[in-house]
């Protein structure tokens, strides 16, 4: 019996599943520096900076700053601001102000974005099957609002229900965000759903650990992928592959 036939949800992951980002950060950084007439910053430099920057914030004020009640525009600002400082570009207040509204405007755009050609046919192929088709993402709610529509992944034809750290106040890989989803789908059992992601630690093991079904797609051909197959787990490279394994008559639940 096919694995489709027992199941009646399917949560997925965002970024590196659904959609990845093109180009490099440093690209947009560029562009808001030279929107006021200053120089492009070095790309490796920012693109580090930003690496520490990030990692500090989400450390410090976790899911966007949710529970400190931080206003996402501000946690960003912050964000921002810490990599160019950690890049060695200090700004006057004005300037900076300039640059941060170009970078912020351009990532809660489309602009920064691709989606795989899969995703859209598979999220309405999930959902013409008469799935529930949930988006389970560390992600702010410009994703959900603004970002994901203006990509063509719309709730209520592509997706059923979202549930993203920056609104949830938890993240990936805490249980609890899988079990609000289940939630979300209808009160069903674990077994009845499948997250499909791109990470062990935040997808593949948290939802298996409470008894959901679970495949990683490695897209990206990743170093780590032989390792995950060795584990037990299903890795399979695109969207297209894994509608045919849902399909399979003889499909075994890993």
């Amino acid at each position: 019996m096919a694995l489709l036939s027992k199941l009646r949800c399917i949560t997925i992951d965002v970024t590196g599943t659904l959609m990845a980002y093109k180009g490099e950060l440093g690209d947009y950084y560029c562009m808001a520096a030279k929107s006021v007439g200053l120089p492009c910053p070095d790309y490796k430099r920012v693109h580090e900076g930003f690496k520490f920057a990030y990692s500090e914030m989400a450390k410090k004020y976790p899911c966007f700053g949710f529970a400190a009640k931080i206003p996402n525009i501000l946690w960003w600002k912050n964000c921002v601001r810490d990599s160019f400082i950690r890049a060695g570009y200090e700004y006057d207040e004005e300037t900076f102000e300039k640059i941060f509204k170009r970078i912020y405007a351009s990532f809660g755009s489309s602009a920064p974005y691709k989606v795989f050609l899969d995703s859209q046919p598979f999220l309405r192929w999930a959902r013409a099957e008469g799935l529930k088709v949930g988006i389970v993402s560390n992600a702010e709610y410009r994703y959900q609002d603004v970002i994901l529509p203006a990509l063509g992944l719309n709730q209520g034809s592509e997706w059923d229900f979202g549930v993203f750290s920056g609104l949830e106040g938890v993240e990936k890989p805490d249980l609890k965000i899988y079990e609000i989803a289940l939630e979300r789908a209808g009160n069903i059992a674990p077994e009845e759903a499948l997250h499909i992601g791109d990470s062990m630690r935040k997808d593949y093991a948290p939802a298996r650990s409470i008894g959901m079904q679970a495949l990683l797609l490695d897209r990206f051909k990743t170093s780590d992928a032989e390792e995950w197959r060795n584990s037990g787990a299903i890795v399979l490279p695109d969207l297209i592959e894994a509608q045919k394994w849902l399909t399979y008559d003889g499909s075994n639940l890993s």
